[in-house]
This record gives structure tokens, sequence and C-alpha cells, in this order.
């Protein structure tokens, strides 16, 4: 089944993307909840005549982007966390972590695009943000233990 995003759906497509997926996907899940139409032929062309005015619009998104995407690759984080005496950490460094760090450093990028392996030790991590359909930025991210490690105690 046809159909047009009108929203961007991870591992289906990007917004005014025409994808093929299954009927009951689509009817049950997709359509109601808002994140596409059906892919009719006049749907067709009001995207088609839609996309054709907003191209010079998408050049400059594109531009930002990239821009967006040099400045993350130039913000090196640095998380200091508490830590067992064998350097794991209570808790973990999160998607929420990073953006809520980025958004210290004046860049403002939602926790859903970043995409980061589970952080439960002490190191040197990298994580990859979508900043655009074409432009991924990784940024490093630097896991310090917090002063001297705590001390189990035993009863």
């Amino acid at each position: 089944m046809q159909i047009i995003l009108i929203k961007d759906v991870q591992n289906v497509g990007y917004a005014n993307d025409i994808v093929d997926v299954k009927p009951g996907y689509a009817n049950n899940f997709l359509i109601p909840q808002g994140y596409a139409k059906l892919a009719t032929e006049s749907a067709k062309k009001v995207l088609a005549e839609n996309l054709r005015q907003r191209a010079h619009k998408d050049a400059k998104i594109l531009a930002d982007a990239q821009a967006l995407a040099e400045k993350i690759a130039n913000l090196p984080l640095s998380f200091t966390v508490k830590t067992t005496a064998e350097g794991k950490i209570f808790g973990s460094v999160t998607s929420a972590d990073v953006a809520e760090a980025l958004a210290a450093k004046d860049v403002v990028v939602d926790k859903k695009d970043i995409t980061l392996d589970t952080i439960k030790e002490v190191g040197t991590y990298e994580a990859s943000i979508r900043l655009h359909r074409e432009v991924k930025a990784i940024v490093s991210i630097a896991v310090n233990a917090e002063g001297a490690a705590t001390e189990e105690v035993a009863e």
C-alpha cells in the first residue's frame, strides 16, 4: 500500500516521502496517528507541487544542518558521574543527558534524534545525531568518575 508520510517515521521514511508499507500498518497505525495519508493520484500531484515550491527552502535548511553538524563535532561533551570502585556508573548516561548538555551549549537537539549505545562505564564514547535526512553529526562524550571512588559499606 502506498502512503505519503506527513511526519518522519523511523525505519519507514521521512516527511513527504511516498513509501510502500503493509496495509495493516498503514490503516491501523500510520494514518490514524497522523503520520501518513493515502497516496492517491491527486495527493501525489499536490505533493509534487508543494515539493517544487519548497526546493529553495530545503537548500537553506540543509546548509543550516551542515553548519550545525560542524559546530557539534567541535563540542566534546564531558559528564562527571558517581561510580563504583570498578568504574561502573550508578545509572547510565542517556540520550536525554546528551541533549541537555548540548542545550547548555546553545545547541538544541531532540533526544529522539540522538543514537547512543548504553553508557554504563567510565570512558570515551560517540553519539550520532540526526540533524537532517542527509546530515548526521558525531559528538564525542567523555564520562569521568566523580572525585574518589565510593566504597561499599559491609554490614
